[in-house]
């Protein structure tokens, strides 16, 4: 696998570092947690009305989601990037579709893989080797002043691709897992980079896909992959990932099977849910 990029070798190096137990990834749960209540229509009445709607409106959505960060213990300031605040109110309508999407009319679609083999121990899996074919992503990789800022930023501009800002102008459907590239110091001893949130374009989008607004979002095709895959629940901070990367290092024991520069970690639950799902992964050297 060559390097640079957003591809599964982990990105671009920088540094992230963080701790604390509430870390991760803002979710779609974390969207659908906003009430249609609070998305109402700005349709009617006179432009004057219209556009306070619109103002109040925006910092609805500015100030949820200054909750939803400070939940990930990320900051969102109204200055930081004037898009970052004015774009929020564009999320509105995309907002209400997801919502609406997955009451059970939409699923979320998988990453497709072809399982290799697992290893077991006493009923439990430790770890599984699986593959997954060459596929479109879209990712982004950032470098914020830590790991949970540079998560928080890169997953709320995935997520306003997914919504809205791409060539298509639509809602893209969401898939899942949702994965963080993280670069780390030779051995995986210590978290190093910057990473890289990146999402799976849905199966109907993988031929095409719609291209982003957002000049930090880049349409990547990532080549044929095997990973050595281990599930954990809990949070994803630093000190976590660090363990886990570090336990599956232990199971393998074979250093020379896997790049040990990077790490892949794969969301597939809301991360302020008690029981989160996620998996770690390396990747196969090839």
């Amino acid at each position: 696998m060559d390097g640079g990029g957003c591809r599964l070798n982990g990105g671009a190096g920088g540094d992230g570092q963080g701790s604390g137990p509430q870390h991760g990834m803002i979710t779609l749960e974390d969207l659908e947690a906003f009430s249609e209540d609070q998305l109402s229509d700005s349709g009617t009445g006179s432009f004057e009305e219209r556009e306070m709607m619109e103002d109040e409106e925006q910092d609805r959505l500015l100030s949820y989601w200054q909750d939803v960060a400070r939940g990930h213990r990320i900051e969102v300031p109204r200055g930081r990037e004037q898009d970052e605040a004015h774009d929020l109110k564009d999320m509105a309508e995309p907002i209400q579709q997801l919502t609406t999407n997955n009451n059970g009319t939409h699923q979320r679609e998988t990453v497709p893989f072809t399982l290799i083999s697992r290893k077991e121990k006493c009923g439990d899996v430790l770890y599984e080797t699986r593959h997954y074919d060459k596929a479109h992503w879209a990712c982004i990789t950032v470098k914020e002043d830590t790991y949970e800022q540079s998560i928080g930023y890169g997953f709320m501009k995935i997520m306003r691709y997914i919504c809205q800002q791409n060539s298509l102008g639509i809602y893209l459907g969401m898939t899942i897992p949702i994965l963080t590239v993280v670069r780390t110091e030779e051995a995986n001893t210590s978290m190093s980079g910057a990473i890289t949130v990146a999402y799976y374009l849905p199966s109907n989008h993988q031929a095409q896909p719609p291209q982003p607004l957002d000049p930090d979002i880049v349409i990547e095709v990532w080549p044929a992959t095997t990973v050595y895959t281990r599930a954990f629940t809990g949070a994803t901070n630093e000190t976590t990932l660090m363990s886990q990367s570090n336990t599956l290092a232990e199971m393998l024991d074979s250093p020379g099977l896997y790049v040990t520069d990077s790490f892949i970690i794969a969301g597939y639950t809301n991360p302020a849910a008690a029981h989160r799902v996620n998996e770690i992964w390396f990747i196969q050297r090839q």
